[in-house]
């Protein structure tokens, strides 16, 4: 199977106050949240998702590339340099994503959707 990452169509923000966050990322975005709970508040918009994260170790927005195989990718970009951060889980329903820093220590997302058959 070829490993081809396919793009970025998820973005984490970390927030410190989900009820006002929410607020403003409704009003941003102009949809309701397709998510909604106390520890995740989720959105689909333009063909983006955008998540909100509260109480959170995040220190930024993290941006999820996604990919059709976590191992592989993760393998791949951890050979040419990157650190891995956190290993592939699985984030409900078969999504597993995971995380690498860069060589300056930028946090890269890898997403891996569950197969659809």
């Amino acid at each position: 199977m070829e490993n081809t990452t396919q793009s970025v169509q998820t973005i984490l923000h970390p927030v410190t106050d989900l009820t006002k966050a929410k607020d403003v990322y409704t009003a941003l975005l102009g949809v309701a949240p397709t998510s909604d709970s106390p520890y995740y508040v989720g959105y689909e918009a333009g063909g983006q998702q955008i998540g909100l994260v509260p109480n959170s170790d995040m220190t930024g927005p993290i941006a999820y590339w996604h990919v059709p195989d976590i191992e592989a990718k993760l393998a791949e970009v951890t050979a040419a340099g990157a650190v891995a951060k956190d290993a592939p889980k699985d984030v409900g329903g078969g999504r597993l994503v995971a995380t690498v820093t860069d060589p300056d220590g930028n946090v890269l997302g890898l997403l891996q959707d569950p197969e659809r058959i």
